[in-house]
């Protein structure tokens, strides 16, 4: 079993930066591939962005590349997205999912994560 713990979100005006992080536990985290999905409300969940078990490669949605970047700190079991630009779309509650990885690969389909955590909100005013 993982468990995933998420933090940093809040309130922020548009124009601001936020950095979320995602706390794991319960397993080796360099064997866990890392991803951020959002869920704004009356909306399905969708992909942010993920990073392979060695933080070598990430991958971004569209709507985010250039104002997101994910990280990880193998050390410290942690993994953060760094959210800077944010604008009211941004709105959501993020989620941190993991997710067992024999290759050193992303993710950007939620079918492919086992764990999750339990979100935290974020809340851009403009």
């Amino acid at each position: 079993q993982v468990q995933l713990v998420e933090s940093g979100g809040g309130l922020v005006q548009a124009g601001g930066s936020l950095r979320l992080f995602c706390a794991a536990s319960g397993r080796t985290f360099n064997t866990l591939a890392m991803g951020w999905f959002r869920q704004a409300p009356g909306k399905e969940p969708e992909f942010v962005a993920a990073i392979s078990r060695t933080g070598t490669y990430t991958g971004y949605a569209d709507s985010v590349k250039g104002r997101f970047t994910i990280s990880r700190d193998n050390v410290k079991n942690l993994v953060w997205l760094q959210m800077n630009s944010l604008a009211p779309e941004h709105t959501a509650v993020y989620f941190c999912g993991a997710t067992m990885s024999y290759g050193d690969f992303f993710y950007s389909a939620r079918g492919n994560y086992e764990y999750w955590g339990q979100g935290t909100q974020v809340t851009v005013s403009s």
